[in-house]
């Protein structure tokens, strides 16, 4: 289970146990809070607000206190190495997390790469198994890809949904996206139809699936249990 993106924490306590679900932002919470109460689960999942800064000592859960402990695809922090060592701390049997692989789910790197846009892509998932096998750990890696369909209902919509990618310098590139959003529009053959989120899908889309690679890493804890 997750709390989607930006999702600290979900700890999954022994069979027959609650969950604890933790974020750090109160509107995320919010919507657990109210799927939780729409499904009946009050009595499995336990909301949680808490950061990766926060001291887990004191508001966090304690140490061993779940069987698993997986952060997925929310290990946004300064202090990796601390947020790692908080989930070994936290878990008896096991430990994961999901780290992008390649570029920012934000961006489409066929896009990017067609109209000689640059991005950046990210190597935190090389840094955590480096910092995992320094700990003691024995990490184990499995790469994955999760498409993406992006749709939109005019060629001017599709241009300002997918101008959010050109920063950092692309900024003078929208010209050039403009020219390649027009030539690779499709028709959606699901335009109406709810998307990954709940919105209407829009009447086209581009000819080609968006992929963004993550990583799972997990895991066997390696500090010591509680006393």
């Amino acid at each position: 289970m997750g709390c989607g993106a930006g999702s600290i924490a979900i700890p999954l306590a022994q069979d027959g146990h609650p969950v604890i679900a933790a974020d750090f932002s109160p509107a995320m919470l919010g919507t657990l809070d109210a799927g939780i109460e729409y499904y009946g689960l009050e009595d499995l999942i336990t909301p949680l607000e808490l950061a990766w800064d926060d001291d887990w000592n004191l508001v966090g859960p304690v140490a061993k206190a779940v069987d698993v402990a997986f952060a997925s695809r929310s290990v946004t922090t300064t202090n990796l190495k601390g947020a790692l060592a908080k989930l070994d701390r936290t878990a008896r049997r096991r430990c994961a997390v999901t780290m992008v692989a390649n570029s920012s789910p934000r961006y489409d790197l066929h896009v990017m790469n067609a109209i000689g846009a640059s991005v950046t892509c990210s190597n935190g998932f090389v840094y955590a198994f480096n910092i995992l096998i320094q700990m003691g750990a024995l990490p184990q890696v499995t790469y994955f890809e999760s498409p993406r369909r992006d749709t939109f209902d005019s060629l001017e919509a599709g241009v300002a949904d997918f101008s959010r990618m050109l920063e950092h310098g692309n900024e003078d590139k929208v010209d050039r996206l403009r020219d390649y959003i027009a030539q690779h529009m499709i028709e959606n053959p699901h335009a109406g139809e709810p998307g990954s989120k709940g919105v209407p899908q829009g009447r086209y889309m581009l000819d080609h699936v968006r992929k963004v690679r993550w990583a799972f890493i997990a895991w066997e804890p390696v500090s010591a249990p509680r006393s």
